[in-house]
């Protein structure tokens, strides 16, 4: 008894002086920088291994390798250099992602099959890696450190430690305020590593829609989100800023119209679970990620035939995908987009002129 009388004395003294020497120097005790870099590591390291223990790992190569492709190119870009991004994929079929601190970061199976694109899961995985950038669940866990601390003392030294304290904020869910920034992270990091610039609003959309199904998750990607109208509007503020074109013009979740000047294309179909607005966006920001390596070449749009589908590509950017649905006349999805590829020909001429209007009028101011 008198140990313990001794230890809590002693976890009184320390707490007392920790709060005393953050006042000193004006910081605010739940926002002190407790954890090390390598105390976030081994926190991350421990709960990743739980989290395979208890799902698996998919063994699938060729997936692994795709998720790890699109998670490094958003690292490189997040403003954390400091620690080594790890990316996998759960053999678990609900639809949601997570990220452990320290950078292991974790997509489940049925996030892929719901949102199949790269650039749909270059939104999922921005957000994901803003979360470590900004190091939200580590800031969680240091705001609760005085908690915790005082449990070790009632609890006879026995209280919970590091890698406790990391899963429980991790399925308790992030505030709201650290979701907000963890799309506007995914808006960042998503353009900066040269995907498309829509990729965290078609995200926010598709989480949108599971959750009125009732299919999302209670945790991870779900966790305290804002809700879904709110998102979407701060999404699409942040987007304004980088004066995306072309532009869409929605008519229904079925119908839209990606248009610049007189040229158009008309997207009227939703495929499966993606609506036919997303699938309009999606190619309105596939342009312009092309727009932005300069003048556009029509020569270098090229098409990928796959059977069932079929997708356009500029070089190595991905710009349009076609199904058999969309063909109709042409009977297939690859006689489909070889004549979109002359359409967006005929657009690359007047996004051409556009642009170097728009360049002329800068230089004469």
């Amino acid at each position: 008894m008198k140990q313990e009388a001794n230890m809590r004395k002693i976890l009184k003294l320390f707490m007392t002086f920790v709060f005393a020497c953050c006042l000193f120097v004006g910081v605010n005790p739940a926002e002190a920088g407790l954890i090390s870099r390598e105390q976030e590591i081994e926190m991350g390291q421990q709960t990743a291994k739980q989290l395979e223990a208890q799902y698996g790992v998919s063994q699938d190569a060729a997936l692994q390798e795709r998720v790890n492709r699109i998670g490094q190119r958003l690292a490189k870009v997040c403003g954390r250099d400091d620690i080594t991004f790890s990316f996998k994929v759960l053999n678990n079929n609900e639809v949601n992602a997570l990220a452990c601190p320290g950078g292991f970061v974790y997509v489940y199976k049925g996030l892929i099959d719901y949102m199949p694109t790269d650039m749909e899961l270059a939104g999922v995985l921005g957000h994901e890696v803003g979360h470590v950038a900004k190091k939200h669940t580590v800031n969680a866990i240091e705001k609760q450190m005085w908690t915790s601390l005082i449990l070790i003392a009632a609890t006879r030294g026995q209280g919970m430690g590091l890698v406790q304290a990391a899963q429980q904020a991790l399925f308790a869910g992030y505030s709201r305020t650290d979701e907000r920034g963890a799309d506007k992270e995914g808006v960042k990091n998503s353009i900066a590593a040269g995907y498309n610039p829509y990729s965290m609003l078609i995200t926010v959309w598709k989480l949108d829609d599971l959750s009125k199904q009732g299919g999302g998750a209670k945790y991870g990607l779900f966790s305290s989100h804002p809700e879904p109208e709110e998102r979407v509007k701060r999404v699409m503020k942040q987007l304004k800023e980088y004066n995306i074109h072309p532009d869409v013009v929605v008519k229904d979740d079925d119908h839209a119209t990606v248009t610049e000047g007189n040229w158009s294309f008309n997207v009227s179909q939703s495929i499966g679970n993606t609506k036919g607005k997303y699938r309009a966006y999606m190619l309105a920001g596939g342009l312009w990620n092309v727009r932005q390596r300069g003048p556009v070449n029509p020569n270098h749009f090229v098409v990928y035939d796959n059977g069932i589908t079929a997708d356009i590509y500029y070089d190595d950017i991905q710009v349009f995908r076609l199904y058999t649905q969309d063909a109709g006349a042409f009977g297939s999805a690859g006689a489909y987009a070889a004549a979109c590829v002359d359409m967006l020909r005929d657009w690359a001429q007047i996004a051409n002129a556009n642009d170097a209007k728009a360049k002329s009028s800068t230089k004469k101011k």
